[in-house]
C-alpha cells in the first residue's frame, strides 16, 4: 500500500527553520500530498471533489483533478497551463510562447519634406522641424533601449526620385532614404542635419504604397512580429483617392499597421470627437489651439479619417496623433528590452516527490549596462591607452613582485589572516546542484512583509510540455491558496552559489498561475532596534476637528482618478510606470555629447523634475485641506536665543555639585523626561536629555554590548558638536568623561582610545578649536597602561596627545647659527 512521505509541516519562524508541527495542518495537507503524488506518478480518475474531515473541521478540496481525459484549467489565449503571453507592455520575464523571442518589428518612418512643411509663422517651429523632433525622440529611445526593431526612412516631396515603383510620372518625388536596419547615431545625424525641406510635393497615399512595397520586399525570409508605417505630414500636398480602396485592402491583408502624425488634431476643422474620445484622453491630452487650416488640408483630413475609420471602425481614429502629443509621450527614453531567461529545476517535497519547474525573473533592480571606458583625450581612442598594474613591497626600494606571489588576506582585528585561492575554494559552501526544495509549510499570515529581502523576485511555473508536472504543480498552487499557507523553500541557483531560504506563495490569475518566490532573511540579516515608548500626555491629544482635518487631507490626496459618476477609473501616480530619472538624465547627456561634444551639458529637462512631484490634480485638490490643517495646528516662531559665551562656560568645574545659574531652564526642568521619572529598566537607548545616566544604566544591563552602547553615546556627542553652543559643548565633555570612566571600569580601553583619536581628527576638520580647548583644559586624554591593563599608551604619549599643534603660519623663534637641531626641538 503506497503512502506519502513524512514531511515536516507547521509554522516557520523568520529564519525559515521549522518549528513545532501542527497536527491539524498536517491532516489538512495530507490529502493534498497524496493527490499530488498520484497525479505525478499515475493517471487517476476522481469521481468528485476530495472531501475529508479533520477533528471538527469539514473541508472540501476543489482543486485541479487529474484524470485520463481531462486537462487542468488553462487561461484564455494560452496553450499550456504554464504558458502566458508576452507583450511589449509587460516587460521582463515570464514563460513565453514556444519559439518566441523578443518582439521584433519592422518600422518605416515616412516623412513629408515638401515645401509647405518648411513654412512657419514668425516665432514658431515649422511642421518639418516638429516632425524631425518626434522622429529623433523615437529613434533615441530605440538606440538606448538596444531595441531589435529595424527602421527604414522614406521621404516624399523631395526634389529627386528614388524608389522601386517609380516609372513615367508615377510615384515621383518619393525617395527611399534608408532601408530596414537597426537604428544608430548615423541615422539620428541624418535626420538632424541631412534631411532638409524640398521644393516639390507628393501624394501621401503614393508614399504609403511605396512604404508597403518596401516592407514586403525587405521582410521576405525574416520573422517580424509587427510591421508599422508612421507617416508625418501636414496634409498640404494634393491627394488622389483613386487607389484608396486598394491601399485599405492591402493593409488589412498584410497586417501592416498605419499611424498618422499631424501638426494639428483631426477635429480642428469640425469640432468633432477625434482622438479625444476616451476618458484617458480627456485627462491626459493637451487642448490644442484651433488654427486656421487650408482647404487642401481639410480635404486631406477627410481622406485620413476615411482611411483610418475603414481600417478600424472603433479605434482607427485613435492612431492619429499630433506632434505635440507625440513629443510628450516620447519624452521618456525607452527601457531596455530583456530576453526572458528560463531557470529549469526540480521542485522537491521530501525524498519521493519531484515536479519539473521553470522560473523567470519577474522583478530585479535594473543596472546601467553601459560602462565608462578610458580613452585618450586627444585621439578619443581606447587602444591608445594602456593599463598596467604593478605590485610592489612596502619597503624603501618598492621592490616589484609578481601577482602570482601575492595572496588575499582577511583583516581580523589588527591582524591579517592569509587566505589562498585553495583556502577560498575549500571554504565555499558545496552544493550538489541547483535546488528548489520545500522545507515545510507555514501560515501565510506569519510571513510578514518586512521579511522580504533579496534583489529579485521569481515567478515559478510548471515545466513546459509536461502535463503531469502541470497537473501536480497546479494542484499545489490551488491547495496553498485555499489553505492560506505558503511554502518555505531552500533555493540555490547552481552548485557555485550559496543557498537561500525563501518563501513561495501562490499567485493565480485568469491567464496563468504560478508560485512567487521571495528571499527571506537569515538571523544576521535582521536588524533589531529598541526605541523608548511614546508617553501619553493629555496636552497633546488631538481634538475631533484636528482628526477630521487630517482625514480630509488624506482623502484629498487620493491617487485614484474618479470620473463624474464617482467610479474609480485609474491611478494618477503609478510607480511601475515611472522610469528611473537617473537613466533618463544619463541618456539625455549621452545623446547631447554624441552630437555636440564640445558644448556643455544641457539642463535637466522639466519633465524629469516633475516625474516624482505630486500630480497637479492632487496638488490643487489638497490646498483647502492643507490650509485647514495649518489653522488647526499653528506653529509659533520662538526665535533663536542669543547665547553669551563666557569664560565660566568654558573653564567651569564640571564636578561641582551646586546648580549652575547659567544653565537654561529647559535643561533643569525637563518635566516628564527626567531620569528620576522613569525606571532604569525602561532605558533602551542613549537619549539626548541625560545621555550620561542612560549610558551608565545601559552598560550595566545584562548581555549589554559595550561597543554598541558606546556607539550610541558617540552619536549623541556628534549631535552636540554640530549645534556649536557652550551648553552643548559641556554636555559633550560630560559624556566623554563618563565614557572614559566606564571604559576603565569595564576594561574597554581600546574602545575609548579609538573614539578619542577619531574625535581629535574630526575636531580639526570641523574647526572646533574652542571645544578641543575645553578638552585640553580638563586634561581628558587617552587611557594609559598605568590606569588600565589593556592599554598600550604610555604617559608620555598621553601628554603628547594633548599638546597643542604648532600652526603652519607661525614664525619660528630665532636661533643661533651654530645651534643644534636637537636644541630647536627641545624649545618646541
Amino acid at each position: 500500500m503506497w503512502s506519502p512521505p513524512q514531511i515536516p509541516f507547521g509554522n516557520c519562524n523568520q529564519y525559515g527553520s521549522s518549528v513545532s508541527p501542527q497536527p491539524l495542518l498536517r491532516q489538512e495537507l495530507r490529502p493534498l500530498l497524496e493527490f499530488i503524488l498520484l497525479a505525478r506518478f499515475r493517471r487517476v480518475k476522481v469521481a468528485g471533489p476530495l472531501v475529508y474531515t479533520s477533528g471538527n473541521c469539514f473541508t472540501t478540496m476543489y482543486i485541479v483533478v487529474a484524470c485520463a481525459d481531462k486537462r487542468p484549467y488553462v487561461g484564455p489565449g494560452a496553450k499550456h497551463v504554464c504558458e502566458i503571453l508576452y507583450g511589449s507592455a509587460s516587460p521582463s520575464c515570464y514563460c513565453v510562447k514556444e519559439g518566441a523571442l523578443l518582439t521584433m518589428a519592422a518600422i518605416v518612418l515616412c516623412l513629408d519634406v515638401g515645401f509647405a512643411m518648411g513654412n512657419a509663422a514668425p516665432g514658431e517651429e515649422s511642421p518639418l522641424e516638429q516632425a524631425k523632433k518626434v522622429m529623433t525622440k523615437f529613434l533615441q529611445r530605440q538606440v538606448f533601449a538596444e531595441s531589435k526593431d529595424e527602421v527604414a526612412v522614406v521621404l516624399f516631396g523631395t526634389d529627386g526620385t528614388r524608389n522601386d515603383l517609380a516609372s513615367g510620372d508615377q510615384y515621383q518625388n518619393i525617395t527611399v532614404h534608408r532601408l530596414l536596419m537597426l537604428p544608430d547615431f548615423d541615422l539620428l545625424e541624418d535626420i538632424q542635419n541631412v534631411i532638409q525641406p524640398g521644393s516639390e510635393q507628393a501624394d501621401f497615399l503614393d508614399a504609403i504604397i511605396v512604404c508597403m512595397d518596401l516592407l514586403q520586399k525587405e521582410t521576405i525570409g525574416k520573422k517580424y512580429e509587427k510591421r508599422h508605417i508612421e507617416l508625418f505630414t501636414d496634409l498640404s500636398s494634393p491627394v488622389s483617392e483613386d487607389q484608396l480602396e486598394i491601399i485599405i485592402a492591402n493593409l488589412k491583408k498584410t497586417g501592416i499597421l498605419l499611424q498618422f502624425f499631424l501638426p494639428f488634431p483631426v477635429d480642428a476643422d469640425d469640432g468633432g470627437g477625434g482622438t479625444s474620445a476616451s476618458a484617458h484622453s480627456h485627462v491626459h491630452r493637451n487642448s490644442f489651439a484651433r488654427k486656421g487650416i487650408t482647404e487642401q488640408q481639410k480635404e486631406g483630413i477627410h481622406v485620413v479619417k476615411k482611411l483610418m475609420h475603414t481600417l478600424d471602425e472603433e479605434g482607427g481614429l485613435e492612431e492619429i496623433y499630433t506632434f505635440r502629443e507625440s513629443l510628450e509621450r516620447l519624452s521618456m527614453f525607452k527601457k531596455m528590452e530583456r530576453r526572458p531567461v528560463a531557470w529549469p529545476c526540480q521542485l522537491t517535497i521530501g525524498s519521493n516527490l519531484s515536479i519539473r519547474i521553470v522560473a523567470y525573473k519577474s522583478l530585479t533592480e535594473e543596472k546601467v549596462k553601459k560602462t565608462w571606458t578610458v580613452v585618450d583625450a586627444k585621439t578619443l581612442r581606447k587602444d591608445d591607452v594602456q593599463k598596467e598594474t604593478v605590485y610592489c613591497l612596502n619597503d624603501d626600494d618598492e621592490t616589484e613582485i609578481q601577482k602570482d606571489d601575492t595572496i588575499q588576506g582577511f583583516r581580523y582585528g589588527s591582524d591579517i589572516v592569509p587566505f589562498s585561492k585553495v583556502d577560498e575554494e575549500q571554504m565555499k559552501y558545496k552544493t550538489e546542484a541547483k535546488c528548489f526544495s520545500v522545507l515545510g509549510f507555514s501560515r501565510s499570515c506569519q510571513i510578514r512583509r518586512q521579511y522580504y529581502m533579496g534583489n529579485q523576485v521569481l515567478k515559478v511555473f510548471a515545466a513546459k510540455d509536461d502535463e503531469n508536472a502541470a497537473v501536480a504543480f497546479s494542484a499545489l498552487i490551488h491547495a496553498l491558496a485555499e489553505l492560506k499557507v505558503v511554502a518555505i523553500v531552500r533555493y540555490a541557483f547552481d552548485r557555485r552559489c550559496n543557498p537561500q531560504i525563501g518563501v513561495a506563495f501562490p499567485y493565480i490569475k485568469d491567464a496563468y498561475e504560478c508560485l512567487i518566490y521571495v528571499q527571506l532573511p537569515y538571523m544576521e540579516d535582521l536588524r533589531q532596534y529598541m526605541f523608548s515608548s511614546l508617553k501619553n500626555n493629555k496636552k497633546y491629544i488631538p481634538t475631533e476637528d484636528q482628526l477630521s482635518a487630517i482625514d480630509s487631507l488624506i482623502d484629498s490626496m487620493n491617487l485614484v482618478y474618479e470620473d463624474d459618476d464617482g467610479e474609480s477609473f485609474e491611478d494618477l501616480f503609478k510607480p511601475s510606470k515611472i522610469p528611473n530619472p537617473h537613466f533618463q538624465r544619463l541618456y539625455q547627456c549621452l545623446q547631447h555629447k554624441a552630437f555636440y561634444p564640445n558644448e556643455p551639458l544641457p539642463p535637466i529637462e522639466p519633465h524629469l523634475l516633475e516625474m516624482l512631484e505630486m500630480p497637479c490634480v492632487v496638488k490643487e485638490r489638497c490646498q483647502a485641506p492643507l490650509e485647514k490643517v495649518k489653522a488647526l495646528f499653528p506653529l509659533k516662531d520662538v526665535g533663536k536665543k542669543k547665547e553669551d559665551k563666557t569664560a565660566q562656560d568654558i573653564f567651569k568645574d564640571n564636578n561641582e555639585d551646586g546648580p549652575n545659574p547659567k544653565k537654561p531652564k529647559a535643561e533643569d526642568e525637563e518635566s516628564g523626561f527626567s531620569i528620576i521619572s522613569i525606571a532604569e529598566g525602561n532605558v533602551t537607548s542613549v537619549g539626548s536629555v541625560n545621555p550620561t545616566k542612560d549610558f551608565q544604566i545601559l552598560v550595566r544591563q545584562k548581555n549589554a554590548d559595550f561597543r554598541e552602547v558606546s556607539q550610541q553615546l558617540t552619536n549623541r556627542i556628534d549631535q552636540f558638536l554640530e549645534n556649536k553652543g557652550s551648553q552643548y559643548y559641556m554636555k559633550g565633555i560630560n559624556c566623554i568623561k563618563v565614557f572614559r570612566e566606564e571604559a576603565i571600569k569595564l576594561s574597554k580601553v581600546q574602545c575609548f582610545n579609538d573614539f578619542l583619536q577619531a574625535l581629535k581628527s574630526k575636531v580639526e576638520d570641523k574647526a572646533l578649536a574652542d571645544f578641543w580647548e575645553i578638552v585640553m583644559q580638563d586634561r581628558i586624554s587617552l587611557i594609559t597602561k598605568d590606569e588600565a591593563e589593556g592599554s598600550l599608551v604610555t604617559s608620555e604619549e598621553a601628554e603628547k596627545f594633548l599638546a597643542p599643534k604648532e600652526k603652519q603660519n607661525e614664525t619660528p623663534p630665532a636661533t643661533d647659527e651654530g645651534g643644534d637641531v636637537d636644541d630647536l626641538l627641545d624649545m618646541m
